[in-house]
């Protein structure tokens, strides 16, 4: 079923079984809230060249091509496009082969066989769900690397030099670097030192 809308999941399907590929178009048509398109396509080479071309939101993958078979089928996928969340559809139910395939990077393990409307639709939304959520984190963690390294500050200003050679304040850095904000205040020590009489105004009112 095809929408124009945003909520449409872009699928791509790669399987040389033409029964199968109906099959599975047949279980998403069920679901009258699923909005997607699919592009099947027969072969490694052809689904490696359509994720070079497009970028589809999930992929749907059978591991016994008519090019590749095997383990090496996933990885070649998974290094054509490593952000997006791949769902193998298999004949078989190979639990050791479905743990290495989770354990590479796929996001679940399908027997054809087994799978019902219900059960496809929620794992291809999961999928996407989960790689977003892996995306966000990957980037999280970099910013808290670059963070972690050696910052040159100045030992009089504190302002911090950026990999360009350019100064900056330690608060613009710190923001452009992390999802972090800054309010002001005033710490004890500096109310102390630099607003002396405020301070001791205050002191008196409190006794």
């Amino acid at each position: 079923m095809e929408s124009p809308d945003n909520d449409t999941i872009h699928i791509l399907h790669v399987e040389d079984n033409p029964a199968d590929a109906l099959y599975i178009e047949e279980l998403l048509d069920d679901d009258r809230n699923f909005s997607y398109r699919v592009e099947t396509v027969a072969r490694l080479a052809g689904g490696l060249d359509y994720i070079s071309r497009h970028r589809p939101d999930v992929i749907l993958l059978d591991l016994s091509l008519p090019d590749s078979t095997g383990m090496q089928t996933f990885l070649a996928v998974k290094e054509e496009g490593p952000d997006i969340p791949v769902i193998i559809m298999s004949g078989l139910a190979d639990e050791k082969l479905a743990v290495k395939a989770v354990s590479e990077g796929a996001q679940d393990y399908l027997v054809k066989g087994k799978v019902d409307t219900e059960l496809l639709v929620r794992s291809i939304r999961h999928a996407i769900e989960r790689e977003k959520l892996k995306v966000r984190l990957t980037e999280a963690l970099n910013q808290i690397k670059i963070l972690q390294g050696l910052l040159p500050i100045c030992s009089h200003c504190k302002n911090i030099r950026d990999d360009k050679g350019f100064w900056h304040q330690v608060e613009e850095y710190v923001t452009r670097h992390s999802e972090a904000h800054f309010t002001h205040g005033i710490c004890p020590a500096c109310a102390e030192k630099y607003y002396s009489d405020f301070c001791s105004g205050n002191k008196k009112k409190q006794k």
